[in-house]
């Protein structure tokens, strides 16, 4: 098997997300040779994820596409499904809603996450399939793995790494790979 740059296989499909041994809001990413440090939710871990409790799931989730504000910030190549973020784009987290755990336009009124950020946290954002492909009322929304805050603080439930760790990951990233969080 011919070995990508920086050891990624092509064939690798699991990103391994391990809390780190010192704060369970930090983690240490593992995929194909690469290792990066990341961001957790702000109360760590669980395998009992509920909408508000700021904590990541532990879970195996696979990417279905991603986001990007391409006025801020150039995107590699990647075979991952990738959609420009427009100033109309919400992310809907109203657990009684229809749309909850989807992607809505403005205006709208029920409680729901902006896409286009000030903050720059979701200049990439990769949407992963937790509460999505089978969605359940308070189990949690807007999962995603996307970009940190200065010094690694933590999300609410998220996963995040800096700009250019995402730039190197995501060139081996594509719809199914998974993220599998371990406690």
């Amino acid at each position: 098997m011919q070995r990508f740059r920086e050891g990624v296989h092509k064939k690798d499909t699991v990103i391994t997300v391990r809390t780190a041994p010192r704060d369970r809001r930090r983690a240490i990413i593992s995929f194909g040779g690469i290792t990066v440090q990341a961001a957790l939710g702000r109360s760590g871990t669980t395998p009992f994820k509920r909408e508000g409790d700021g904590a990541t799931p532990i879970a195996a989730m696979r990417l279905l596409y991603g986001f990007t504000r391409s006025e801020r910030v150039r995107l590699s190549p990647t075979a991952l499904p990738m959609k420009r973020i427009r100033k109309d784009m919400l992310w809907c987290d109203q657990p009684e809603h229809p749309a909850y755990n989807r992607l809505v336009k403005a205006p709208f009124r029920r409680s729901h996450e902006e896409m286009t950020r000030a903050d720059g946290l979701y200049d990439i954002c990769l949407v992963l399939d937790w509460n999505i492909t089978s969605r359940a009322r308070n189990r949690g929304s807007a999962i995603f793995f996307h970009l940190i805050k200065p010094g690694y603080q933590p999300t609410a439930g998220c996963i995040a790494v800096s700009l250019a760790d995402m730039k190197r990951l995501i060139r081996y990233m594509r719809n199914g790979t998974v993220v599998r969080v371990v406690g």
